[in-house]
């Protein structure tokens, strides 16, 4: 892991394309703000799990067969 140190209005870039700015600092809370482009997404790494989490469980949770019943039935 790299680990930078930046000042409020400081930057950083990934990729040419990816400016992290620090916008404000209050106490132990760091405010960030993040200019992608739009085909790039960004995500709080809680959410980013939540939605791992749910792909997985989506697509463990259909069976083969179940599905072609299914699409029989209709």
């Amino acid at each position: 892991m790299l680990a930078l140190a930046r000042k409020v209005n400081e930057s950083i870039i990934i990729n040419d394309d990816i400016e992290i700015t620090i916008l404000e600092v209050k106490g132990d809370q760091v405010k960030v703000g993040i200019n992608a482009p739009k085909s790039v997404p960004v995500y709080r790494k809680e959410i980013y799990k939540q939605i791992q989490e749910s792909n997985t469980e989506a697509a463990s949770g259909t069976n083969p067969a179940s599905l072609s019943d299914f699409m029989n039935n209709l």
